[in-house]
């Protein structure tokens, strides 16, 4: 049985099989023990029976923006306080069983539990699996953010999908309309 459990010290030295993945953002470990000890409530993993690590995420709660690797960030004035998945990433043995959208319901309940108005997160443009995944668990494209991604080995930046869901406390849905037009990295607050 899968064992969701909060996400420790130790897991750094033990995900590799999961941030190994081309399509996953890598950290340096300082990046993820400040989440860690930030918002330890938004860092998750998920652990085989057998004690290998299938999954994780992270997702901090702040003043601007909520993540799966993540926090919370954003203004309640401007209701823009919201959940932000920085990452989440599902090792490829276990992908296909749930687990990623079982992660991103934990986050946007604990979104919902700290009075967020929406949860947000930035995907490749490229990364249709992903994209498709999102949609089908309420996200939409709120804009395009033009090179996001910084890009290896000669080749262009890749754009980014900010896309969002709406939570409760977002009772009109304003956070989810769609930009008109796309945004540079620097314009994002």
């Amino acid at each position: 049985m899968t064992t969701l459990r909060a996400f420790t010290c130790d897991d750094l030295f033990r995900f590799n099989n999961i941030n190994l993945d081309p399509l996953t953002e890598t950290y340096g470990i300082p990046f993820y023990l400040q989440y860690l000890a930030h918002w330890p409530e938004y860092f998750i993993v998920a652990e085989a029976p057998g004690g290998e690590l299938m999954g994780y995420s992270a997702v901090v709660l702040m003043l601007c923006m909520f993540t799966v690797m993540g926090k919370a960030e954003g203004s309640v004035a401007r209701e823009e306080w919201h959940g932000h998945v920085t990452a989440l990433s599902v090792a490829p043995e276990f992908r296909r069983l749930g687990l990623a959208a079982k992660l991103m319901e934990l986050l946007e309940e604990i979104s919902e539990k700290k009075g967020g108005f929406f949860v947000d997160l930035f995907v490749r443009v490229s990364n249709q699996v992903a994209v498709n995944m999102y949609k089908q668990l309420g996200y939409s494209v709120y804009r395009t953010v033009l090179e996001y991604y910084s890009a290896s080995s000669g080749e262009p930046d890749e754009d980014a999908y900010d896309m969002r869901k709406a939570l409760s406390r977002d009772t009109e849905k304003k956070s989810v309309i769609p930009l008109p037009h796309p945004v540079r990295p620097e314009d994002i607050e």
